[in-house]
């Protein structure tokens, strides 16, 4: 043990002082041997050229004629033909299955399982947990955001009864596929160890049974509210304003806005491209076999070099369906947690945060003190339009 131990100071010795790492330029000679700067490269999360090892996969064209009692297997040894199956270059033929029956051997899912169980629940928790300590903090130093005139008594429509039904139709399916997702994703890591197996196994059964189901009415709903609001929530001059004024949360200005103010239209656009992303995501992975959105997707990010820019290497233009699943729950989860974050902070501004914000999507009417002081230019477009007074209600407390 000794003995190894100052053979290994001895090299690390000799190549600090050498400043050059032994290595081999024909590893192909070695039988596709990696060399100590790829071990070392490889364990400090550097990029390694596994070239020697996908190129070495010797000639399998070549049958040489056996002349000896042990003679040659042909062109490819063993560890070739290994090194082929590996890297996907050996030819394999099935007579059924198709594509995906040709692969014997993948190692993406080593990748995808370490990104799944490493960042994607890391980074996921700091979301979800900053989002909720952030607002817990902001309501606890602001306060809700008040109307600073007394309720008139007079309400004006701010939403219809279908653009509602859209709403909580979108809410509540996200709600539900929100919490089932987290089951999942957390399931084995927080749920198993303390509640048992078992416990866990049956929710994760009835969650993913929920989320294949409800995924179509928070499609369904994504597509109403697009219809209904994408005219509304094009950016505008008022926008910067807005901004500019922290949209009156800050502080105590106001500033004008129309039917959905800059804030608004940053969830609106937020729901609809990560919206967008998860379902067609979510369809892919319920048809993997039929929808493959990555064989679209990846020739583009290589050709504009999107995918070294950003991952440092090319992707895989004509992905197998298992890769497609990979790929799509990674982006699948990413976006749902982002959108997530989003959703609990619009849920905080028409709850707690914001007085009787909440009556835009529970009753559709509003009172015309608050209408004025958060929507001013909406307010006069609708009485213009309507051409007399708001209707009445029972002055709000």
């Amino acid at each position: 043990m000794l003995n190894r131990l100052l053979s290994i100071a001895l090299l690390v010795m000799t190549v600090s002082v050498t400043g050059v790492w032994a290595q081999d330029t024909d590893r192909t000679s070695t039988g596709g041997a990696q060399t100590l700067q790829d071990i070392l490269a490889r364990q400090n999360a550097e990029k390694v050229d596994n070239s020697f090892r996908s190129e070495a996969t010797g000639d399998p064209s070549i049958a040489a004629p056996i002349t000896e009692n042990l003679g040659t297997l042909g062109g490819q040894s063993d560890p070739e033909l290994w090194r082929a199956l590996r890297f996907g270059s050996a030819d394999v033929t099935v007579s059924s299955g198709g594509e995906v029956a040709e692969v014997i051997m993948q190692d993406t899912g080593s990748a995808w399982l370490q990104f799944r169980q490493g960042p994607l629940l890391s980074y996921g928790a700091y979301i979800l947990g900053g989002t909720l300590l952030a607002l817990l903090v902001f309501y606890l130093l602001r306060g809700p955001v008040k109307v600073d005139e007394p309720f008139t008594g007079r309400t004006v429509t701010r939403f219809k009864a279908v653009e509602r039904f859209a709403h909580w139709l979108l809410a509540s399916s996200f709600i539900a596929l929100g919490i089932t997702g987290l089951l999942v994703l957390f399931g084995r890591l927080y749920i198993a160890p303390y509640l048992g197996k078992d416990t866990n196994a049956l929710l994760l059964g009835y969650s993913k049974l929920v989320h294949n189901s409800i995924g179509w009415a928070f499609m369904v709903a994504l597509v109403m509210i697009f219809v209904f609001w994408v005219a509304h929530n094009l950016p505008d001059r008022t926008d910067i304003k807005w901004f500019a004024q922290f949209g009156g949360i800050v502080g105590k200005n106001h500033p004008p806005a129309k039917k959905f103010n800059g804030g608004q239209k940053i969830i609106f656009w937020s729901v609809i491209v990560f919206g967008s992303v998860i379902s067609l995501t979510g369809v892919s992975l319920l048809f993997p076999y039929e929808v493959q959105i990555f064989a679209q997707f990846n020739p583009l990010m290589n050709q504009l070099g999107l995918a070294e820019m950003i991952w440092g290497t090319t992707l895989p233009e004509a992905p197998l369906p298992h890769q497609e699943m990979q790929a799509s729950q990674m982006m699948h989860t990413g976006a749902a947690l982002v959108l997530m974050a989003i959703i609990v902070a619009h849920i905080y501004i028409g709850t707690v945060g914001m007085q009787g914000a909440y009556d835009a999507m529970g009753s559709g009417e509003v009172d015309e003190a608050w209408a004025h002081q958060h929507h001013s230019l909406w307010l006069e477009e609708v009485k213009e339009k309507e051409g007399a007074a708001p209707k009445s209600a029972t002055p709000a407390e």
